[in-house]
């Protein structure tokens, strides 16, 4: 039987570094696909950026008040939570226009109030419109629409 004659150990240590730099970079593609592919999604735009201080059930108020049924909702109206006066005498019902300037920038919507001394704002148009798309969800389950 002839012996196959083994490669130089430079070059096997480069052919295995080769093959273990494309397996890496493999997994890092497919997470990398994997993590996008939730980029579209509004339940995690909502845990993304609100879930800290806000949660969506029905009477949970948190740091924040419950942002369930908030669509429809006049500001400053949660059973329970502490609003300041200014959010209180806004006059504002929310909707998708005004909940989009709010998270944009909650001060320039409503200067004084409690959000605005601990979120400054989400720049992120596409984020914005996920989460009020998230939070017009029960509103719709409710009334019946789509």
């Amino acid at each position: 039987m002839k012996k196959i004659p083994l490669l130089p150990r430079s070059l096997h240590s480069a052919i295995l570094l080769s093959a273990l730099a494309l397996g890496i970079g493999l997994v890092g593609t497919t997470a990398s696909v994997v993590a996008h592919a939730d980029d579209d999604d509004p339940e995690l735009a909502f845990n993304g950026h609100c879930r800290e201080c806000h949660a969506f059930d029905k009477g949970d108020n948190r740091i924040g008040p419950t942002l369930y049924g908030v669509v429809g909702r006049k500001a400053g109206t949660v059973p329970g939570f502490d609003y300041s006066e200014s959010l209180k005498d806004s006059g504002i019902t929310w909707n998708e226009q005004n909940l989009d300037q709010w998270i944009t920038n909650p001060n320039a919507v409503v200067p004084g109030n409690n959000m605005g001394a601990i979120f400054s704002g989400l720049p992120d148009k596409k984020q914005r419109a996920l989460i009020i798309k998230f939070l017009a969800s029960d509103t719709k389950k409710k009334t019946g629409g789509n």
